[in-house]
């Protein structure tokens, strides 16, 4: 079900199970703006459904955090264009590329998670982003401004957050968390982590696997490498 955070934020929330992230949506009075694309096809499309029992418009953009599966299989799928950073884009094209030579074995035994997301046996697709970005952006989506910047962080080197300076809201996706494959968390990149957030000074963050936390979680965990 979709979690309305007020006049401008929904979410639709993570699922533990299958490793689904939060998908974010900001709603401008002329554009709308989704965070991360999603495990699968069904997880967009889950999503759009409760976007439209909400008289909602489906999103005219996709921002990408960083490029693991959870977040972009299903960015096929979306409506509108799909962008993120350079890096990001690099990592998918070396992702499609080892699907093509591989298989998808070698995904699937990442983890118990993604055999369940793709228990049915339906395709693995991974796309490139329509459009990509270095550094930051700003969009104004009609009366709600978006900033979009890469930050270093302990999870990717091509983390993208994404602040709504009116509602003070940061949206994270998974850079506070360890680094795949070993979940080792690097505490140097957590601290310079730390140090932009704290700079940006949000009221509030929404992790990619939990529930919107008050930034002085976020900055404690960081600094105590408890992420």
């Amino acid at each position: 079900m979709l979690k309305k955070l007020n006049e401008r934020l929904w979410v639709y929330p993570f699922e533990e199970e299958r490793d689904r992230p939060n998908l974010s949506y900001i709603k401008g009075d002329k554009f709308s703006l989704a965070v991360d694309a999603g495990h699968s096809a069904d997880h967009i499309r889950e999503f759009y459904d409760a976007l439209k029992n909400e008289g909602l418009p489906l999103p005219s953009l996709t921002v990408i955090t960083h490029w693991h599966w959870d977040h972009t299989l299903a960015m096929h799928a979306v409506n509108g264009l799909t962008l993120a950073n350079e890096t990001t884009n690099l990592h998918l094209a070396e992702f499609a590329k080892r699907i093509k030579e591989e298989g998808t074995a070698f995904f699937l035994d990442w983890d118990e998670s993604i055999k369940k997301e793709y228990a049915d046996g339906k395709e693995v697709i991974v796309t490139l982003a329509d459009m990509t970005f270095t550094g930051e952006m700003n969009f104004d989506l009609g009366n709600c401004p978006v900033h979009i910047f890469q930050a270093e962080s302990p999870h990717t080197d091509d983390s993208t957050l994404i602040y709504l300076p009116d509602d003070e809201f940061l949206i994270l996706g998974d850079c506070t968390g360890g680094e795949f494959p070993s979940w080792t968390f690097d505490q140097a990149k957590g601290d310079k982590l730390a140090e932009t957030i704290t700079k940006i000074n949000p009221k509030t963050c929404l992790p990619g696997h939990w529930n919107e936390l008050p930034t002085e979680y976020i900055i404690k965990d960081l600094l105590e490498g408890e992420c």
